[in-house]
């Protein structure tokens, strides 16, 4: 079975002259042939395609997959990461992961947020700036985290995310808007603990694979998991697994959140607590890293037993379960 793989190679955007932050969640070589050698070892012929505008040139050329594995972030565009699924869907492709809609919906922090504030889960209160005149409109309570309403890895998040008054809210909000150009999401400031969980499945069979704790060493920068923690993490964290009583809490609002959102087939989940030590909602990463030996999702799994084939293993299984027709050809 031919498995094409997208994906944004990191290395070629550094050498267009794009920057370390900039490219921060783009993939490695590393990351990319550890995916290919799983993919082989399951069974698959991996074939490698490349970026959004690659596939959209074989395509046109007249190239077919039976399926598609997904990895591609995109590079400009509150909807970037959805660009990929919704091409395979106009051309009736299979493709792991999740399908458009989820694909925007997570990238914008806020709107993430609204949809699963209705269905229930816990999440911090919240606002958007959009201009820098509407930060007198804010009515949150002190102290507020800031960070760009549709970026991932962490990317404008450092030590001048937390603030604690107006003033600074203005200076933090402008430096943002100038820097991204785009909204900033405006959160009251969650002072607990930082969890992050592994799902893989969809829907019904989503199952939590397994909870980090994210424990600050003492060179931690700021008070988020920002940019810089999570590229010199080293240093700056600690990665370890979570208490059975916390995992379990951090796992069902995670859960929740996942099958609200109708992610699919695996990725993580950042929960953070609030004062009083009860689990909220922060982000999902529907295409969450997985580079051996580095990326969260895959620390998660070799902790519960599972190499990274396993891991690639499970999302493909997840994947052939939501297409019966291809599960049964390959098992032919």
């Amino acid at each position: 079975m031919r498995i094409g793989v997208t994906f944004d190679l990191r290395s070629d955007y550094l050498a267009m002259g794009y920057g370390e932050e900039e490219t921060a969640e783009f993939d490695s070589e590393i990351t990319i042939s550890a995916l290919c050698d799983a993919l082989v070892g399951l069974g698959y012929v991996p074939e490698r395609i490349g970026g959004v505008v690659k596939l959209a040139e074989r395509l046109a050329a007249g190239e077919r997959w039976d399926g598609i594995f997904n990895f591609c972030e995109g590079l400009k565009g509150v909807s970037r990461e959805a660009q990929v699924p919704a091409l395979l869907e106009a051309f009736d492709i299979p493709y792991v992961f999740s399908d458009p809609l989820t694909m925007a919906l997570t990238l914008d922090k806020a709107m993430c947020k609204r949809v699963v504030r209705d269905c229930g889960v816990p999440t911090a209160d919240f606002a958007v700036i959009e201009k820098i005149a509407d930060a007198d409109t804010v009515a949150l309570k002190y102290p507020l985290f800031l960070k760009p309403v549709a970026e991932g890895s962490g990317k404008g998040i450092d030590a001048d995310s937390r603030v604690d008054n107006l003033q600074a809210l203005k200076k933090g909000s402008a430096k943002l808007l100038r820097k991204f150009g785009q909204p900033v999401l405006v959160e009251r400031f969650l002072p607990g603990r930082e969890f992050t969980v592994g799902i893989t499945g969809s829907g019904e069979n989503a199952l939590v694979l397994g909870v980090s704790e994210i424990v600050k060493k003492s060179n931690y920068v700021g008070d988020g998991y920002g940019f810089e923690n999570k590229e010199r993490w080293h240093d700056k964290v600690d990665i370890v697994a979570a208490p059975a009583a916390d995992a379990k809490a951090a796992g069902d609002v995670a859960l929740a959140a996942w099958r609200c959102l109708r992610c699919r087939d695996g990725g993580r989940v950042d929960i953070r607590c609030d004062l009083a030590g009860k689990p909220q909602f922060l982000e999902v990463n529907p295409l969450a890293g997985l580079r051996p030996g580095y990326s969260d999702l895959c620390f998660i799994a070799e902790r519960e037993g599972l190499s990274h084939q396993q891991l690639i293993g499970k999302i493909m299984d997840s994947f052939l379960r939501r297409y019966p027709a291809l599960a049964a050809r390959r098992a032919a």
